[in-house]
């Protein structure tokens, strides 16, 4: 609110400052935007479009980051695995962390971008529109976020009766749908 009233109260004052030039631009024949206010509003637009650039990439090295503990998690769950050991904490970890791949993030996350909806920024309208994003999602469509849900939840009930074999399955199916959203090429 306050970055509202501030950025107002500078528009209100170049304004100011062109208005005293405004007869003199009408009398010799000027009847267009003054340069440095175009200036200033070019400035204001690259702004706003590196603020959108600025949100992918965050939302991105968010997934980087819970895809690099969902790796760690799957590595415990299958040492544990194999040496005999309780996995299940691991797999439902595992299972949570590949819940929020599909969700863009966890519920700390989910709060902004609820925020930045109420506050009118969507950053797919069109695709939201289109019905390829959810409302505020930036990287994760519909498709993935229903793939990643699907797997967090055969990773679930792995918890159950652990299996390294069948978590690998698994996981294999994440990592596809990830490198598919990050743009990762396939290992």
């Amino acid at each position: 609110m306050k970055n509202r009233i501030w950025s107002g109260m500078i528009l209100v004052g170049l304004m100011g400052l062109h208005a005293a030039d405004a007869p003199l631009c009408q009398a010799q024949g000027q009847m267009s935007t003054p340069e440095e206010l175009v200036a200033s509003y070019n400035s204001l637009a690259d702004v706003i479009l590196g603020a959108k650039k600025t949100e992918r990439h965050l939302v991105l090295s968010i997934l980087a980051v819970t895809y690099s503990q969902a790796e760690a998690a799957l590595d415990r769950a299958k040492r544990n695995i194999q040496a005999g050991k309780d996995a299940r904490s691991d797999i439902e970890g595992l299972a949570a962390l590949v819940a929020q791949l599909g969700n863009e993030g966890d519920a700390a996350v989910a709060g902004i971008r609820k925020r930045l909806l109420e506050g009118g920024h969507h950053h797919n309208a069109a695709g939201e529109q289109q019905g390829i994003y959810e409302e505020g999602f930036v990287v994760v469509t519909r498709a993935a976020k229903k793939g990643f849900l699907a797997r967090a939840a055969e990773i679930g009930k792995l918890a159950a009766a652990p299996d390294a074999g069948a978590l690998s399955t698994q996981w294999k199916k994440v990592q596809a749908q990830y490198e598919k959203l990050a743009g990762v090429e396939a290992r």
